[in-house]
C-alpha cells in the first residue's frame, strides 16, 4: 500500500508541475516584472487596464493614430534583461497598426506624430505563451518607440 500512495504522490506532484500559469496569473507576474523593471531604472509610467505601462519622453506634435492606421516607427525591442531581439533601421517601418502586437495596436495612439517613449508590453499582449522566434514563450517585452509619421 505504501508503493502504491507513493506512486500517486509523485503523480500528483508531477502533474502540478506541468501545470501553467492561467493567464490572469501570467499577467500578474508580468505586471510585477514590469514594475520592477520600472523601479529599477526610475521610469514614470503611465499603466493601462490591460496591463501595458509606457512611458511618454516627448509626447510629439501631430496627429494622435487611430488603432487601425497605417505609421511609420522607428523602434527597438529588448527584453528586460537589455538583450536586444530587434531593431529598425532610422528610417523606421511602416505597418498597419492591425498588423502587429496587441501592446503596439494599444500603445502606439499613446503618441502623437513625432513622438517617442517606451512601450513595456505584458507577455499577453505580445506573443503569449506560444513565444515568436528568439523571444521565449511568457516574455515581457519593452520597446523604445519614436512615431514618426501616419501614413495618408
Amino acid at each position: 500500500m505504501n508503493k502504491y500512495y507513493f506512486v500517486i504522490l509523485v503523480s500528483i506532484f508531477l502533474s502540478s508541475c506541468n501545470k501553467g500559469l492561467t493567464p490572469e496569473e501570467q499577467l500578474e507576474e508580468d505586471i510585477s516584472i514590469i514594475k520592477q523593471y520600472i523601479q529599477d531604472n526610475g521610469l514614470e509610467a503611465e499603466e493601462t487596464s490591460s496591463g501595458l505601462h509606457y512611458v511618454i519622453n516627448d509626447l510629439g506634435t501631430g496627429n494622435y493614430p487611430q488603432q487601425t492606421d497605417d505609421v511609420r516607427v522607428r523602434y527597438k525591442g529588448y527584453f528586460t534583461d537589455g538583450g536586444v531581439f530587434d531593431e529598425s533601421d532610422a528610417a523606421g517601418i511602416t505597418f498597419n497598426l492591425q498588423g502587429v502586437i496587441a501592446g503596439w495596436t494599444e500603445g502606439i495612439p499613446k503618441f502623437k506624430e513625432g513622438g517617442e517613449g517606451i512601450l513595456l508590453i505584458p507577455s499577453g499582449l505580445a506573443y503569449g505563451e506560444s513565444g515568436s522566434g528568439s523571444i521565449p514563450p511568457n516574455t515581457v517585452l519593452i520597446f523604445d518607440v519614436n512615431l514618426l509619421d501616419i501614413v495618408e
